[in-house]
């Protein structure tokens, strides 16, 4: 919901970095990869309780995330960039529940039902991209991506705001947790509704 207003804020320092790691010989993938080391590590460091440095490494990780595309633009995307990008992505926002629920075990139902809730979102965007693909649905509403990206309530920016208050108020986890996952579910059920609009144009098809 909140992605396209935050994008045109932060497109110009992006572009401005992303063109300067092309000049210095950095490829999107790399830069790909460096972020998901950080998140990676964000994740250790939550498990074992250490929630300041597990926000700064979230946060470094969300940097990246933003800068790999950055990159991708002066460069030239490709598919394999764009499959890594949102491959990474979905398996880090698995990692923070997980950690949460291996830092305070009293919560993994509610970091369980987060985990389901992002699979819920995710599968719901993914498979909307495959099909706005087949029948030759484009937008760039929040900017030239690799796929479809179909918006919701929860998307990349609200989720960063509520994983973000999670480490910083470590003790509310599970009551975030059931607010967002209840957020997650109201944009995937949206999202169905849409492709039912979208898809059922030619009931044929399968």
């Amino acid at each position: 919901m909140l992605d396209s207003r935050v994008r045109p804020l932060i497109d110009p320092v992006s572009n401005f970095l992303g063109r300067r790691l092309a000049s210095i010989g950095a490829t999107a993938n790399m830069v790909t990869f460096i972020g998901f080391g950080f998140g990676v590590s964000a994740f250790v460091a939550l498990a074992l309780q250490y929630y300041g440095w597990g926000l700064i490494l979230f946060l470094l990780n969300r940097v990246f995330d933003g800068l790999d595309g950055a990159v991708a633009r002066h460069q030239g995307q490709t598919d394999l960039g764009g499959y890594l990008d949102i491959v990474l992505d979905f398996i880090l926002y698995a990692l923070i529940p997980l950690g949460f629920a291996i830092a305070m075990p009293d919560h993994a139902i509610a970091a369980a039902l987060l985990i389901v809730s992002f699979v819920g979102t995710g599968t719901s965007f993914l498979a909307f991209a495959i099909f706005a693909e087949k029948r030759g649905i484009s937008t760039e509403i929040r900017g030239k991506k690799s796929l479809y990206y179909i918006g919701g309530l929860a998307e990349g920016t609200e989720t960063i705001i509520i994983l973000s208050i999670m480490f910083i108020m470590p003790q509310y986890f599970h009551i975030l947790a059931y607010f967002f996952a209840t957020i997650c579910w109201l944009t995937t059920g949206t999202r169905i509704y849409w492709a039912c609009e979208v898809f059922n144009t030619n009931k044929s098809e399968s």
